[in-house]
């Protein structure tokens, strides 16, 4: 199914990065025309269906022919391939040759029905996996989970069956690459889009209207987080860290999530937490069941004293990048992509234990300076490395390595 796409212009972020807009522009001329093609799981919920919103669309204004196309599956499809995701993190898990070959024939239903003619197609992460085994093409694989220590028996089977139809192989850290991708693998982080609903600057009627209409009070502390319902995040910890606070300072926590379509392990979750939280007020459950949309997060995060991510696991966690460039600090876990967008003492604190992280918020919710300090400092390594133009630099370099 081929998503409708909203139109954006690379003219509007000279306003934020002039300078990689001029790179840009320069770098497509040689691309005009060049028919690319994105595949993923979902048009809406989690990080990738919100990158494709912007690169897909400012991959056109600059003169590619670019277009998104994704899977047309049965839910049965989705509780596999969220197996799959899990065991690349390295979850002890077994598919059965049931499972893999429902995996094998959906790929080949959507070889057959996607419109996937183009010049290069990109494949996002492993539910469009073997979509090249089933119809020819040049292929790039975008891989956004974290593989540092996959479980290699689930790996192996889905890995090397397709991995001689890719060009080149993109993840976020080097530390992800495994075989059978070490030799066309690319280190690519991803973005956040300085100027969508999202990570615009709101007014100060709008988040005041937004906060009352969310019961969320302005003049206490906010510790946010926000992350999908899954295992990986640890959501229960994240409550934990808040308990702790919560008996030296009164503070509110919002965990901040969107329900994904290819997710149906997030609802499971998503109640198991809500059981977990009970029934303290300063709890709030802000997801898209309640109307949460992207200009609600943007509030959300721009109101927090300090945003936290408890994950054990994380690909590379834009949410992260989203709250630094409100100018609010970070306290994280230093998991995969996390490490290299907090730098500790930098823009926020890296801590494990609970109470390290507990101790690291307690310290920049009660040093007003530090907090200035560290919040000045996170927009600035996010203007330097995680915007949107920076990622469309480097889609563009890969693109035209293939192509060459």
């Amino acid at each position: 199914m081929r998503v409708k796409l909203p139109v954006r212009k690379i003219s509007d972020y000279n306003t934020v990065a002039k300078e990689e807009v001029e790179e840009l522009i320069e770098l497509s001329k040689e691309l005009k025309g060049l028919k690319v093609v994105h595949v993923n799981a979902t048009s809406y919920g989690g990080g990738v269906a919100e990158l494709l919103y912007t690169l897909v669309p400012l991959m056109n204004d600059l003169g590619l022919n670019a277009s998104w196309e994704v899977l047309e599956a049965p839910n049965e499809f989705f509780n596999v391939t969220k197996k799959f995701h899990n065991a690349f993190q390295g979850a002890d898990i077994d598919i059965s040759d049931n499972e893999f070959e429902l995996f094998e024939k959906v790929n080949k239903d959507n070889a057959e029905k996607l419109n996937l003619d183009a010049d290069i197609v990109i494949i996002h992460d492993p539910q469009p996996f073997f979509i090249p085994l089933f119809k020819d093409g040049k292929y790039i694989w975008r891989c956004h989970i974290d593989t540092s220590n996959p479980n290699f028996n689930v790996w192996n089977k889905i890995s090397f069956k397709a991995a001689d139809k890719y060009s080149k192989a993109l993840f976020h850290l080097n530390e992800y690459v495994q075989e059978p991708f070490k030799q066309i693998a690319v280190e690519f982080p991803p973005s956040i889009d300085p100027l969508s609903d999202k990570n615009k600057q709101l007014s100060k009627k709008v988040i005041e209207e937004i906060a009352l209409k969310y019961n969320i009070d302005l003049n206490r502390p906010i510790i946010t987080v926000v992350a999908r319902f899954d295992p990986w995040k640890d959501l229960k910890s994240a409550i934990d860290v808040y308990r702790i606070l919560k008996e030296k300072v009164d503070i509110q926590l919002l965990i901040v999530s969107a329900m994904a379509k290819d997710d149906p392990e997030g609802w499971i979750l998503f109640e198991d937490i809500l059981r977990y939280a009970g029934t303290d007020p300063d709890i709030h459950f802000l997801t898209d069941l309640k109307g949460v949309g992207h200009i609600e997060v943007n509030a959300f995060q721009t109101i927090s004293t300090v945003g936290l991510h408890t994950a054990t696991k994380e690909g590379f966690g834009l949410v992260i990048s989203e709250m630094l460039w409100k100018q609010n600090p970070v306290v994280a876990r230093p998991v995969g992509g996390v490490k290299v967008q907090v730098i500790d003492g930098f823009n926020g604190f890296l801590r494990n234990d609970i109470k390290e992280l507990a101790d690291a918020i307690y310290e920049i919710i009660t040093n007003e300076s530090l907090r200035r300090q560290l919040g000045k400092n996170a927009r600035k390594v996010v203007k330097e490395k995680f915007l949107t133009t920076s990622h469309l630099k480097r889609y563009l370099k890969v693109i035209k390595e293939v192509i060459s």
